[in-house]
């Protein structure tokens, strides 16, 4: 009993953190219809920064989290600005082609400035070691991944549904023109939207260095994952984001701890039966 606790809470912890990464990816693609398939580079572009920050200066990894954020929303306000704005009212093809070719770039980026090997993070020490809850020792890491990762459901579900704000992003998608007549400035909700998607990834990326890795590859390595999570849980809902991502989490490390001969296909057969139960997601956003 304790080792299945202690394997569902390590699952848990692994979802959060793709639902993290992922959510930014479901905003795009519900709300603004856009294939962002380099969503994966800007969490690679928080991790890097984190590690380089830790490694080079000493900063401290709270610290080193905002900066992170920070980033992410400047290179997605900048790619958003500079490339994808253009290719809004193209057909998917065009989007993919474009997405995946900055992807590569990204990549040979990468290898080039900070070369093919794993980039280390020390974690500070007050989330290094484990809590004994009821029996079952927990990560202090991971138990700060779940709270990141409910922080910020929370304040997405809030300002997306409570706040002008998200009024003016589903009034922007739904009826452009008849947002930018009511005088939303159409052009800087996507921006913002764009902005915070990558914004999130980018801390995503730098929460889970020390569980998923960084290397150069690990935008395209974890596409697929991203993917998974925005297309079981339903494209544009926060909530079916996050029921998605804690679900392949602990069927991805259950898999893997149980049957590790077929562990890594275990993710692939809980999404065909899920979305074979709901074609169109766990929490499919209503057309309006």
């Amino acid at each position: 009993m304790t080792t299945t606790l202690g394997v569902l809470f390590d699952g848990l912890a692994y979802g959060m953190l793709l639902f993290l990464i992922s959510v930014g990816l479901s905003v795009t693609m519900g709300l603004m219809r856009f294939i962002n398939l380099a969503h994966g580079v800007f969490a690679m572009t928080g991790g890097y920064l984190v590690a380089t920050l830790a490694r080079r200066w000493e900063v401290d990894f709270f610290v080193a989290l905002p900066l992170a954020f920070a980033a992410g929303a400047v290179l997605g306000l900048v790619l958003e600005r500079a490339l994808y704005r253009h290719l809004y009212r193209r057909g998917p093809l065009d989007q993919v082609l474009l997405t995946v070719g900055i992807l590569f770039v990204a990549t040979a980026v990468a290898i080039f400035v900070f070369g093919s090997q794993q980039q280390p993070v020390v974690l500070p020490d007050v989330l290094q070691g484990r809590l004994d809850v009821a029996g079952v020792e927990l990560s202090r890491y991971r138990l700060f991944l779940l709270a990141a990762g409910v922080v910020v459901t929370l304040a997405l579900v809030f300002g997306l549904e409570r706040t002008r704000f998200g009024a003016r992003i589903r009034a922007s998608v739904d009826r452009q023109a008849v947002a930018a007549a009511m005088g939303i400035r159409v052009e800087r909700v996507f921006q913002a939207t764009f902005a915070i998607g990558g914004g999130l990834a980018a801390l995503g990326g730098a929460l889970g260095i020390d569980v998923l890795g960084l290397d150069p590859n690990f935008a395209q390595r974890y596409l697929v994952y991203f993917l998974l999570v925005v297309v079981v849980g339903g494209p544009g809902s926060i909530v079916g984001t996050l029921v998605a991502a804690l679900l392949l989490g602990v069927a991805d490390v259950s898999g893997k701890y149980y049957a590790p001969q077929i562990g890594a296909f275990v993710i692939y057969l809980v999404m065909i039966v899920l979305l074979a139960l709901f074609p169109r997601g766990l929490f499919a956003r209503r057309a309006r």
